[in-house]
């Protein structure tokens, strides 16, 4: 018979770097979860992605044990980084502060597919444009479905 699960956390944390220091010892302390067998079990299962931000979804079990689900970086992420900025504009509609190209949004697309909600690698890259429109940063050339 399948575990009574008794509710979902979401954390965001960089690959390889979990600690029970702030924010993950306190949240995960909170539901009565072992603190460092967590971050045992999430460093080792993120080692090749150091130092990426890495949402992971911990479902809790009433026993209090759990699982947890490590999905890809989040998208504003992927484009900062493929745009070379630490962050994006404070007035996305006025200030332009980088650009991507169609191919770096495909890219991103690639990765991001597993975790967006669409079935065409299009869709995919029309939701990445809009994400990259909203931090300020264009997105350069003519999109590959308007030729």
């Amino acid at each position: 018979m399948a575990k009574e699960k008794s509710g979902y956390l979401k954390l965001q944390i960089r690959g390889g770097q979990a600690n029970p220091s702030p924010p993950v010892g306190p949240a995960l302390g909170s539901k009565g979860l072992n603190i460092m067998d967590f971050c045992k079990q999430f460093n080792s299962r993120t080692q090749e992605k150091k130092g990426q931000v890495l949402p992971v979804v911990i479902t809790i079990y009433a026993d209090k044990s759990f699982d947890f689900v490590i999905k890809t970086p989040p998208a504003a992420v992927l484009i900062k980084e493929a745009a070379k900025k630490k962050k994006g504009s404070p007035e996305p509609n006025r200030e332009k502060v980088g650009s991507v190209s169609w191919d770096q949004v495909k890219q991103i697309a690639k990765t991001k597919m597993p975790d967006l909600n669409s079935f065409t690698i299009e869709s995919g890259m029309k939701m990445v444009a809009g994400t990259a429109r909203s931090m300020g940063i264009t997105v350069s050339g003519q999109a590959p479905w308007e030729n």
